[in-house]
């Protein structure tokens, strides 16, 4: 039978929210956003394994992260992008893992992951799929934007949708799709899927699973964090 196994890629610096310590690290709710995720995926028990994937001169980790973890490994192995980050935590567990078995990537910067999301991505996989990713359907009208901020034209949000993380694929079909694209560096996992000819589904997300990019984030994810508990 497939395993389920988790991904982190975390050696991004995340320049967009001004802060000296990568966001990953940044206190939400007294613990950081990396331990809220780790924290989910540990008590989720249909995870066999966890790997977080960092770089190899990573200043800011804390072996404290990880205590109380059973499932949790770190790989030093981070590359300069998202993309490289996965293949090298892929091939790193190259020993550990079956071709068939799901790797389930996930954002360190989105701590509002949590059971009831998880167990709709798993369970709307079937054993023939290609892999399916959490995402939301667009809300707002987008806009285009020309020279000088200007709108250039107006995009019908009909069929959109806004990509977040998980996203879960079979691991050697994941590993052969990055391998095949990583000089074109996609921007998730889904799309270099998508560049061999897959077709991932899409599953509902949540708001309270938005990925922490810029300052104002922490505040917003914290409340909507807080409301989902109470």
């Amino acid at each position: 039978m497939s395993q389920y196994h988790v991904l982190i890629p975390s050696a991004g610096r995340g320049s967009r929210m001004q802060s000296s310590r990568p966001k990953q690290y940044l206190p939400l709710n007294g613990e950081p956003l990396l331990k809220h995720v780790i924290q989910t995926f540990e008590s989720f028990a249909a995870i066999g394994s966890i790997s977080v994937v960092i770089a190899e001169d990573d200043q800011d980790w804390q072996p404290a992260l990880l205590a109380g973890c059973q499932k949790t490994r770190v790989l030093l192995c981070g590359g300069a992008t998202r993309a490289e980050s996965v293949l090298n935590g892929l091939r790193a567990l190259n020993t550990q893992v079956q071709a068939r078995d799901w790797i389930l990537v996930h954002d360190a910067a989105r701590p509002g992951i949590d059971h009831e999301m998880l167990l709709r991505l798993i369970d709307s996989v079937g054993d023939e799929d290609t892999g399916a990713i959490l995402a939301l359907p667009l809300a707002d009208t987008l806009k285009r934007a020309g020279t000088q901020t200007t709108i250039a034209e107006t995009i019908p949000r009909n069929h959109l949708w806004q990509a977040q993380t998980p996203q879960m694929f079979r691991y050697a079909e994941l590993q052969s799709a990055l391998s095949h694209s990583i000089e074109k560096q996609p921007t998730d996992e889904a799309q270099a899927m998508e560049w061999m000819g897959h077709h991932p589904k899409l599953v509902q997300g949540s708001l309270k699973n938005m990925k922490v990019t810029y300052p104002d984030d922490l505040q917003v994810v914290a409340a909507l964090m807080q409301m989902s508990q109470s």
